[in-house]
């Protein structure tokens, strides 16, 4: 399939507006606790939707799967239980250390590794120099602008500002502990970081499922999809498991009787979130080679961006100090020349 740019970064573009808003539904929750959301919308995004997806577009599916080895299967699904366990790990995160030291190594781990781990280990096509330093000076550019928005946002809680989302605990300020306990807290979060970005290296690495289904007749387009049910099955199950503790830990489950018009908000949260990765998917296709990287890089730019926007749009930042707002810009500034650098190195 030809190369288009334009098509590939718009797709990264609405993509990164559905991620970066698929959270904002559990603003409205007003009944529900965290778990009873995360259960319904694991189950929404991670099985029912991926599978949907796949039974849908990618002929002879079953097929497919047949074919493949053990390892061509075991791959994707094992970095996709990676992915999970570093969901659960970032809730815990965000309780000891805090939204915004937790969100800026977590976030920008899994932006850098993300990024550069399938560009050196994946692709074989030999970089150019020039494309080479565009690339690594948008991944530079766009960990500046993920360390000064979260700066802005840590700014602005200390102005006593309404609160933001958080996808675990209601309060995003860390817990007073030791410096040891600190010191662990913060190791906890870097494993977060490192393993956040094993979503992407499961469709990466999981290529191989992608390529068979091509020889069965589908498109290039078409058969992405068949990469998600794996990989995301593997994610399902830290996340089901974690739910599913909290529920019996914070005795939960009578929420979920009588039936409650909240239950359209976590299912609204997995279209989203699945919709973004359906489209991430296409834009991997269309940016070619490069698309795992570039495409995650992409995406992480824009998903930051557009939940920050949402914030400013919410009110979040209604009555922020100059400061805070000066770090907000810049940092939207510096991961607008990301995307312009890496549009440029994927060219």
């Amino acid at each position: 399939m030809a190369l288009s740019l334009p098509i590939g970064i718009g797709l990264t573009l609405l993509a990164g507006l559905m991620s970066g808003n698929c959270m904002l539904p559990m603003k409205f929750n007003r009944y529900w606790k965290w778990e009873n959301t995360w259960l319904v919308f694991s189950v929404v995004s991670l099985v029912i939707l991926p599978w949907l997806l796949a039974l849908g577009l990618v002929d002879r599916l079953f097929e497919t799967y047949q074919t493949l080895s053990m390892p061509e299967i075991a791959i994707p699904f094992l970095f996709g239980v990676g992915w999970g366990i570093a969901q659960v790990l970032f809730g815990i995160s965000v309780q000891r250390l805090g939204l915004g030291l937790a969100y800026a190594i977590i976030v920008g781990l899994s932006a850098l590794l993300g990024t550069l781990v399938p560009l050196f280990f994946q692709h074989h096509r030999p970089l150019g120099e020039h494309a080479l330093l565009e690339i690594l000076l948008g991944v530079v550019a766009m960990l500046i602008g993920i360390t000064l928005s979260t700066w802005g946002g840590q700014s602005r809680e200390r102005d006593a500002l309404p609160r933001p989302i958080t996808l675990d605990y209601k309060s995003t300020k860390a817990i007073p502990s030791p410096s040891s306990g600190y010191f662990a807290a913060a190791l906890l979060a870097i494993l977060c970081g490192v393993m956040a970005p094993m979503l992407n290296f499961s469709f990466a690495f999981g290529q191989d499922i992608a390529h068979q289904a091509v020889q069965f007749g589908n498109s290039e387009l078409r058969a992405a999809y068949a990469v998600w049910p794996i990989g995301l099955a593997g994610g399902f199950l830290p996340n089901i498991a974690y739910s599913l503790y909290l529920l019996r830990r914070n005795r939960s489950w009578p929420a979920f009787m009588p039936a409650s018009p909240e239950a359209l908000l976590p299912i609204l949260m997995g279209v989203l979130w699945m919709g973004a990765f359906a489209l991430y998917a296409m834009s991997a296709a269309f940016l070619g080679s490069l698309g795992t990287s570039i495409g995650w890089a992409l995406m992480q730019s824009f998903m930051i961006m557009t939940a920050t926007l949402s914030g400013v749009w919410t009110g979040e930042w209604k009555g922020a100090s100059r400061t805070s707002r000066t770090l907000l810009v810049s940092g939207l500034v510096c991961l607008t020349c990301a995307t312009a650098l890496l549009a440029m190195g994927n060219q």
